[in-house]
């Protein structure tokens, strides 16, 4: 689908209702800033919708009538979405759903907004919240000299703070899931668990396993919860021992969980391994039978044809990090490679920023200047590959294609609402290409999962988060003073 039919000059300005809702919202006055314990504002914003409140985007049973849908085939206008108990319980065409439910739930009109699935980040590290700017500038392999010293200096509250404030981030840029990736935090992960639950996201929980226990007890401990997804992990390959991760990949493909193991990130690791044990970590993990669909390698930037080969038979999945590679890599992952081989992906951040929009730019971007210019390729994927990634893709390597990432019947109603009547989106003549480019995050209104509206405009309606952010200002520092935190200062 080239591009949305209508949406350009007459488009969706055309919209019932929504020239004068857009002119009537030019006048609305500044409303006081959200996030306090009392809600966040309900009143409009200037240039916003003046109908749409917080309070409609609530209760078991929605009938959501958006200006256009992101389905797995494109953007669509003229359709409807019934979100019951948590779950999208009906998708399409919008006569047909007003008609078949005339009784109830009353439709709430979406005009100028379009409804698409929640970004999902396939690789995070929750408890690194505290010192992002302490790895800026700095060598590549930095989980030595900043992670681990940051991580070892936490204890249950700045742990559970740091994931929450992460958790917020990852919201408020548009994520309804996060993957962590294994804290080396010595607490209970149990305290992650509980700052993503009361932000509200979808969490991917990985925990460490390198001497060959405690994955039973981690897989059982949250299995069935609605928003907690154990995982298992290994740092990297030679964490562990060959029988080990060989147990631990069987363990995760028997419980339907995933393993989740940093392959191929750095030259440095690249040449660890093959002194080591004679291969390269990806090649090495198929020597041991550890590749599967059950495995997610994050980064994979240094993959020989063979490793890529190696991943696609098998069907194990990685995460494209670009904003990892930008800031501390080595190399860019090959990714529309990945996706000619069939290779399964999703996007993530490695923690270095929680903006989803910002990511999908950084995707295509790095894919174009790293590959599309040397070889000719002005599409380098389209809109439609990185809008895809960056949502089904991630949840199926995360191993919830059956829970999240689209807007489709009998999946969890994990969603934003953006709002497209902004002059970056007008006229609109192929909205998935104008979202990887040209979306931001502050066009997000609201941010909803498994049904239930967690963020308003940027800020949570039901807990309050200014003074987490207070918080974290006092206990970060704190923590990193103690980490004793190495880094180089080049002259």
């Amino acid at each position: 689908m080239a591009g949305l039919a209508g949406v350009g000059a007459g488009g969706l300005l055309g919209g019932a209702g929504a020239g004068t809702a857009y002119a009537q919202s030019a006048t609305a006055g500044a409303t006081p800033p959200p996030g306090s314990g009392s809600g966040a504002r309900t009143e409009p914003r200037p240039g916003a919708h003046p109908a749409l409140r917080p309070d409609q985007l609530t209760g078991a049973r929605q009938l959501l009538v958006p200006e256009v849908v992101l389905l797995p085939d494109g953007p669509v206008r003229d359709h409807a979405v019934l979100v019951e108990h948590g779950t999208f319980r009906e998708v399409g065409p919008a006569a047909r759903l007003l008609a078949a439910h005339r009784d109830g739930p009353a439709p709430v009109r979406l005009d100028g907004h379009l409804l698409m699935p929640g970004f999902v980040d396939a690789h995070h590290h929750l408890t690194q919240s505290f010192g992002k700017a302490q790895s800026f500038g700095q060598p590549s392999e930095i989980f030595k000299t900043v992670w681990e010293p940051l991580e070892h200096a936490l204890d249950e509250e700045s742990a559970y703070l740091s994931a929450k404030l992460a958790a917020l981030e990852a919201l408020r840029g548009g994520f309804t899931t996060v993957a962590d990736a294994g804290t080396r935090a010595p607490v209970d992960v149990a305290a992650l668990a509980k700052g993503t639950e009361e932000a509200g996201i979808r969490c991917v929980l990985g925990k460490i396993v390198s001497d060959g226990t405690g994955g039973p007890t981690h897989l059982a401990r949250w299995h069935g919860h609605p928003l907690v997804h154990p995982s298992l992990a290994i740092a990297v390959p030679e964490d562990a021992t060959g029988p080990v991760i060989k147990r631990t990949a069987d363990l995760c493909a028997e419980a339907g969980a995933v393993l989740q193991i940093h392959v191929n990130e750095h030259l440095a690791s690249v040449e660890r391994s093959l002194k080591s044990v004679g291969r390269r970590p990806v090649d090495y993990l198929h020597h041991l039978g550890a590749l599967g669909p059950h495995t997610l390698g994050a980064h994979a930037t240094l993959l020989t044809p063979t490793e890529m080969r190696q991943l696609a038979d098998t069907g194990t999945a990685v995460s494209y990090n670009p904003v990892a590679s930008a800031w501390k890599g080595n190399a860019v992952a090959h990714a529309t490679m990945w996706a000619a081989l069939g290779v399964r992906f999703g996007t993530g951040t490695d923690g270095t920023r929680g903006d989803g929009f910002r990511l999908v730019d950084a995707a295509e971007s790095a894919q174009r200047l790293t590959y599309g210019l040397a070889s000719g390729d002005s599409v380098c994927g389209a809109g439609d590959l990185w809008l895809e990634h960056a949502t089904a893709g991630g949840a199926d390597a995360l191993g919830l294609g059956r829970v999240t990432g689209r807007i489709a019947v009998g999946k969890a109603a994990d969603y934003l609402l953006v709002d497209l009547a902004v002059p970056e989106l007008t006229p609109s003549y192929d909205l998935r290409w104008e979202l990887v480019r040209l979306a931001g995050r502050d066009q997000i209104r609201a941010v909803v999962v498994a049904g239930r509206l967690r963020l308003w405009e940027g800020w949570p309606t039901d807990w309050d988060a200014r003074a987490l952010v207070a918080r974290a200002a006092e206990v970060g520092p704190e923590v990193v003073k103690r980490a004793k935190i190495q880094r180089v200062e080049p002259r």
